[in-house]
């Protein structure tokens, strides 16, 4: 028996046989064709079906994984059709007289190598998803180059060297027990997927990946990071019973759909869903969210290759207001720049874009887009409870300014005679130092506060969080941090208004009672955490 150690990337335990998916860098072999255009034709074809599956895939994770989770293979379709990329390959077979396959691989390490020294953020994460279609490509050039995952014929714990997020997502549930990687962080696309979708994963496993083999019997504990190969009968018998007991919680959370979200000695909280499209309410609703917490418009943006029309947007909050049935709505404002970009807007090359023209810095530079937004979001009002919060806020005459753009819209749309409510509340993300340093001054500007404790984290600690090189830096229970929260939550309640957390520090119950003490009183977590942090909060009795 030995224990390796890795990154616990989805919650759950899994016992069962490994089966080892083929790294396909180890089987991709260099000839000379003499053929050019039958290769070329060859090309073409795996191209063609490689773009078939991804729609297809596309529609099945908008199923299982909702709308925002999704979007990654679309940009894959994009990818695929890029002149650049594709027109590589074609060169690479045209000129070298290589074979289909290595001109695939050969141009996506090119073009991964590529991404990966970028210094933007959302382009350096593109380095996987080149991988990712190179490798869709390869194995419908050579299906003998399949990994596998498409055939299994009994449930397994399934161990590569990495997995990408088209691998992940079309995972059944019956047949793979959990996963294991070599490569990967509990940030990538493929884990976020797993938590979503429920499947027990440990990633980053580095070198100690090598010591598993094929059919080898292991244990994976998600929730740990450890993978324990050949288990001796004591351990197993112990990780049946620790798997018994999660799946025994799992159900006991269920039993809490109906329930509400208030503490021993009576403080009530409400505990919302963070969504990025409006299909995603469903996830919100199936796991009884008091609410939509943070609805990330900019979402409506990446996956367009042009300005979402004011129509467009309307319709997207619309339904999300309606569906959610009267509950509280909180849509922030298109948060782009940084490691979220469009080509479309055209942003100029930044040296540091955490630092630059990003999130309402970008709608006060480009108010004909701002009033765009506002108009569809403050016409969307009269149909449910809605909240606008603005991000990136470092100032009041910034929030001074954005409520003269709110009232010029509400002056037009009463001229134009289209209904709204005239009573929704507006807030801003506590996100920046400076915000907090002027919390009691913003306070009185607005309805509420909505701590965004990711970048707020990032700015106080000056700790890139896409870094995973200093990621042990990042650290959102950090001294520093805890008492930039507390001091914006004084400041909320000696103003009278409502404070939240909608960063990825709202889930962990570790800070629930802390939060609860300060005078937070809302918080917004990914919709498969809410009824944990329901319980966490019930469980709470400050005398």
């Amino acid at each position: 028996m030995k224990i390796l150690h890795g990154i616990g990337a989805s919650k759950g335990i899994a016992i069962g046989k490994i089966t080892l998916c083929l790294n396909i860098d180890n089987h991709i072999e260099k000839k000379t064709i003499i053929d050019v255009e039958a290769e070329l034709a060859r090309l073409d074809e795996a191209k063609k079906t490689s773009v078939e599956a991804l729609n297809a895939i596309y529609a099945k994770a908008l199923k299982r994984v909702g709308e925002a989770n999704s979007m990654i293979f679309q940009i894959h379709i994009m990818m695929l059709q890029d002149e650049d990329f594709y027109g590589a390959i074609q060169t690479a077979i045209r000129e070298e007289k290589l074979n289909a396959e290595y001109a695939v691989w050969q141009a996506g390490q090119q073009f991964s190598e590529m991404f990966s020294q970028m210094d933007d953020e959302y382009m350096r994460g593109r380095a996987s998803d080149v991988i990712d279609i190179s490798k869709r490509l390869i194995r419908n050039l050579d299906t003998r180059l399949a990994n596998g995952l498409d055939s299994l014929s009994s449930p397994t714990i399934v161990a590569a060297a990495d997995l990408m997020p088209s691998e992940t997502v079309q995972m059944d549930k019956e047949m793979v027990y959990a996963f294991v990687t070599q490569e990967g962080s509990k940030s990538s696309h493929s884990a976020i997927l797993a938590r979503t979708m429920g499947i027990p994963a440990v990633v980053g496993l580095a070198d100690q990946f090598n010591e598993l083999s094929d059919g080898a019997e292991i244990i994976v504990d998600g929730n740990t990071g450890d993978v324990i190969l050949e288990p001796d009968e004591a351990t197993r018998t112990d990780y049946r019973a620790k798997q018994e007991e999660f799946i025994k919680h799992q159900q006991e959370l269920k039993l809490l759909k109906g329930t509400k979200a208030i503490t021993k000695n009576g403080v009530e909280m409400e505990i919302n869903a963070n969504i990025g499209h409006p299909e995603d309410v469903d996830l919100a609703l199936e796991n009884d969210a008091d609410g939509i917490g943070l609805f990330r418009s900019e979402f409506l943006y990446m996956e367009s290759n042009q300005f979402p029309s004011e129509e467009e947007q309307f319709i997207a909050y619309k339904t999300v207001l309606e569906r959610m049935g009267g509950k509280r709505v909180i849509i922030r404002t298109l948060d782009l720049g940084a490691d979220k970009q469009v080509p479309y807007l055209n942003l100029p090359h930044e040296e540091n874009p955490a630092l630059g023209l990003r999130a309402i810095r970008i709608c006060l530079d480009r108010q004909d887009l701002f009033l765009t937004q506002l108009r569809a979001l403050i016409r969307a009002s009269a149909y449910g409870k809605l909240a606008i919060m603005f991000p990136m806020i470092i100032s009041v005459d910034e929030v001074r300014q954005i409520k003269g753009l709110v009232e010029k819209v509400k002056n037009d749309l009463t001229k134009e005679k289209i209904p709204f409510d005239p009573h929704f509340e507006i807030g801003i993300m506590i996100e920046t130092p400076a915000s907090v340093m002027l919390s009691d001054e913003l306070a009185k500007e607005v309805d509420f506060f909505s701590i965004g404790t990711n970048d707020l984290t990032q700015y106080t600690l000056a700790v890139d969080r896409m870094n995973h090189s200093i990621s042990k830096l990042f650290d959102s229970r950090h001294p520093a941090v805890l008492r930039m929260i507390e001091m914006a939550a004084q400041s909320a309640k000696k103003a009278g208004i409502w404070v939240g957390i909608c960063g990825e520090s709202a889930a962990d119950t570790s800070l629930t009672e802390f939060y609860v003490k300060i005078g937070v009183r809302e918080l917004s977590v990914t919709p498969s955490a809410v009824l944990e942090l329901r319980r966490a909060v019930q469980q709470i009795d400050i005398k």
